[in-house]
């Protein structure tokens, strides 16, 4: 049996302050297998972003244990890389320099590092703005490039914290197709947060859906569309599956939101 590389055991995260205690989580427990891409969705405020911040160890739990290959996380982790909503490329350094940062902090070999960003943006269709600016690219290039700079790091897991949102509607599909592509290609474990359902849909291999605060596991539900064919189909093509609108009205039920 293979080990989960991700497990969340019995989870829990409360909040203090000056004006009394807040339950952010409550018993949080699931696993990720090796490569296997999920979900999470959930109302604004119910963790789905602080789930990312526990796996990264840039926060602890207040009760339960996080682990990434058996070994429980008790701080921030190389094995773990992360993509914001906002590209965060600095504007004064060329893409590729953008791309080596994180290799550059860390103090890693250069020479190395600047030969897998150049590899990785050629793979990304990046391979001619190496020495732009990021003020020359589109919105979804400059997404790519965020991307690139993570990988650059070779993570093992990616969390990827509602890295579409900043874009415009025909872009955001386009770039959640390639990137969903390139995640697969590369055998990452990879964890999305969003608001968007047919996102997590046609991106994730499980959906998994949080209560409202505190947030706890309300389902979770496997994704596949045997009417595509044998192959996962890329996210286009599962938007417009024979399931795709079952899978929708299902996980749009178990969020409530039309409940106040």
């Amino acid at each position: 049996m293979t080990r989960a590389k991700i497990e969340f055991r019995n989870v829990g995260l409360r909040y203090f302050s000056p004006s009394g205690e807040t339950e952010a989580l409550r018993d949080i427990s699931f696993s990720i297998a090796p490569g296997e891409f999920v979900a999470i969705v959930g109302q604004s405020g119910c963790g789905k972003s602080t789930l990312l911040s526990l796996l990264c160890g840039l926060i602890a739990p207040t009760s339960g244990e996080i682990l990434i290959d058996g070994v429980a996380v008790t701080g921030p982790s190389p094995a773990v890389g992360l993509m914001l909503q906002q590209d965060s490329l600095f504007e004064w350094r060329s893409i590729l320099d953008n791309v080596v940062l994180g290799a550059e902090i860390r103090g890693a070999d250069m020479a190395a590092a600047r030969n897998r960003a150049e590899a990785l943006l050629n793979r990304y269709g990046l391979g001619e703005f190496v020495r732009h600016m990021p003020d020359q690219l589109s919105g979804g290039m400059r997404q790519r490039a965020a991307l690139a700079r993570t990988m650059c790091l070779e993570p093992d897991i990616l969390l990827l914290d509602e890295p579409f949102s900043a874009l415009d509607f025909q872009t955001r599909l386009s770039i959640a197709d390639e990137i969903g592509e390139i995640i697969r290609r590369e055998g990452k474990t990879a964890i999305l947060v969003t608001h968007d359902i047919p996102e997590a849909i046609a991106m994730a291999d499980r959906v998994i859906v949080l209560s409202r605060r505190p947030g706890r596991v309300k389902s979770q539900h496997e994704i596949a569309f045997p009417s595509a064919g044998a192959d996962r189909p890329g996210t286009l093509v599962a938007r417009e599956s024979e399931e795709f609108p079952h899978l929708f009205k299902t996980i749009w039920e178990e969020l409530d939101v039309h409940v106040e």
